[in-house]
């Protein structure tokens, strides 16, 4: 199915992929359904997998049940893009086989052919998987998690599993999994990052077959409220300068700030074999609820470090009230590093091409309330918008609200350095005593004393905050009852606040 961003033209009906029966016009318009995040068609999805870069087209795969939309035996979806904006569908990529299940890993481009499975001239694209024995897990044994691979040589749309796998075993591990391998240019050869309950192993290999343990890291590094997931390492220069950092991503389930699932971040360096950090604190690339297990792609052009996470978290993922499918994808962010008054900050921010995707703007140059005063914005697109504007000094509070009486409440405190998220009231909560948890915060600290930006990607079921260009971020699930249809804004400053360069942009859905 070709999922087409932006575009215009309605139709009644559309012919699917390798069908001749026409598609009904409800595609994609059940409630809650995301209009411009990824989510499968149908059924389970869980974590992103497998994100890689290949012949003009980025690869996501994902954890995926197609029986159910409850967690179950885990496959490989699979889908492609050309511009991480419109996605077509792809058959099932990876199915259980008699070694286990396919839980999460990762993909890559062997183009020196190290694995022989491919030639130069055709590099195959190798999966990198956990395998997960069920029974052996039942039984009591702790070994039931393994490596395994597999090979595709035409680009992701069939796959054929390695015969000797798996290639890595396990000696006694309960959790051992979620392999991320990327090239390493300082050994000359392939590095996997593995974790293992409360760390992270690392592993090199030649050949992506044979694998050697080189080191370990974490475990008196990092927040240790659960267990370690879905780690990725990577470099990036800091802003402005030839300075160049490892940024090493641990998921976390639970033991997240403001509760359960969360992804954790380290600045340090990486020799080769062995990653070292001298941070102290725990530091967090998404302090909402709903970012979790989030890795970065492969071989993306330029360079550039693009991340997406899951929009869940494991306290009710399997609750949400949705029907015909669960779960979505973050929108993709472009990670960097930014010095602010000497502290370092793993950024995360919206693509460039999101502005490609907004059509019909709402805006209001400057927005001044004096203490204690509010102003109340009709939203034109609700649940399906891009607010932004520019604060100073900013002590305020918003409420997204709606005939239904749902509201929902985010405060931006600048002189207690806070940012607050309040979902008790934004709609439906009670399908868990987990999901609505009262007040999340995020600190901030070192904010410019200029104007500060804040942007709100708003869709049916959830809303991403960037603040300062995406130094803090919280991402949320929500479920109103009806779209949000106002927007009040709150000065909770002892003087005058300015709201300047406030606007509402509409994104088109992505499912025409």
């Amino acid at each position: 199915m070709l999922i087409i961003f932006g575009f215009s033209c309605k139709q009644d009906t559309k012919i699917k992929e390798n069908s001749t029966e026409p598609e009904p016009s409800d595609y994609y318009t059940e409630s809650y359904r995301p209009q411009f995040h990824f989510t499968p068609e149908q059924k389970w999805m869980n974590d992103p997998n497998g994100l890689v870069y290949s012949n003009g087209k980025y690869h996501l795969f994902y954890q995926y049940y197609p029986d159910s939309t409850v967690w179950g035996p885990m496959h490989w979806g699979h889908a492609v893009s050309k511009d991480l904006l419109t996605w077509e569908h792809k058959p099932i990529a990876l199915f259980p086989d008699k070694h286990g299940l396919i839980f999460s890993g990762s993909a890559v481009i062997d183009k020196e052919n190290t694995s022989g499975f491919g030639t130069i001239e055709k590099p195959a694209m190798v999966a990198i998987f956990t395998y997960h024995d069920m029974e052996g897990e039942q039984s009591g044994k702790k070994d039931f998690q393994t490596q395994g691979i597999a090979y595709s040589l035409d680009d992701g749309d069939s796959w054929t599993k390695y015969d000797g796998n798996p290639v890595i075993g396990n000696d006694g591990i309960k959790d051992f999994r979620d392999p991320k391998v990327f090239w390493n240019d300082k050994e000359q050869n392939w590095t996997m990052l593995v974790v293992a309950g409360d760390h992270l192993q690392i592993w090199n290999s030649p050949n992506l077959k044979e694998w050697k343990k080189v080191s370990e890291f974490g475990k008196e590094k990092g927040a240790h409220g659960g267990v370690w997931e879905c780690p990725d390492l990577f470099p990036l220069k800091i802003e402005g300068s030839d300075e160049e950092k490892w940024v090493l991503l641990i998921s976390i389930n639970p033991g997240a700030p403001n509760g359960g699932s969360g992804t954790q971040y380290f600045i340090g360096d990486f020799d080769g074999t062995t990653f070292t950090t001298d941070q102290t604190e725990n530091k967090w690339i998404d302090l909402g609820r709903d970012n979790y297990a989030g890795v970065t792609y492969n071989d993306a052009p330029n360079n550039d470090r693009i991340f997406i996470g899951w929009m869940s978290n494991w306290d009710y993922a399997r609750d949400t009230p949705t029907e015909k499918w669960r779960s979505a994808m973050t929108v993709p962010r472009k990670l960097t590093l930014r010095e602010i008054e000497d502290e370092v900050f793993l950024v995360n921010y919206p693509l460039d091409n999101m502005k490609g995707v907004e059509d019909k703007v709402t805006s209001n140059s400057q927005i001044e309330l004096k203490k204690d005063q509010n102003k109340i914005i009709p939203l034109q697109y609700g649940n399906q918008s891009e607010i932004r504007f520019m604060l100073k000094n900013p002590e305020m509070k918003m409420y997204f609200s709606n005939g239904a009486g749902d509201s929902l409440e985010i405060g931006i405190d600048r002189k207690n350095k806070m940012v607050t998220f309040n979902r008790d009231k934004s709609g439906k909560t009670d399908f868990s005593e987990k999901f609505a948890g009262g007040l999340q915060k995020m600190a901030m600290s070192n904010l410019p004393e200029e104007t500060l930006e804040v942007r709100m990607f708003l869709d049916h079921s959830s809303i991403e905050l960037f603040v300062n260009g995406g130094q803090y971020v919280m991402t949320n699930q929500i479920f109103p009852n009806e779209f949000y249809t106002a927007l009040t804004l709150e000065n909770n400053s002892s003087g005058e606040l300015k709201i300047n360069d406030f606007s509402e942009l509409k994104i088109e859905r992505i499912w025409d």
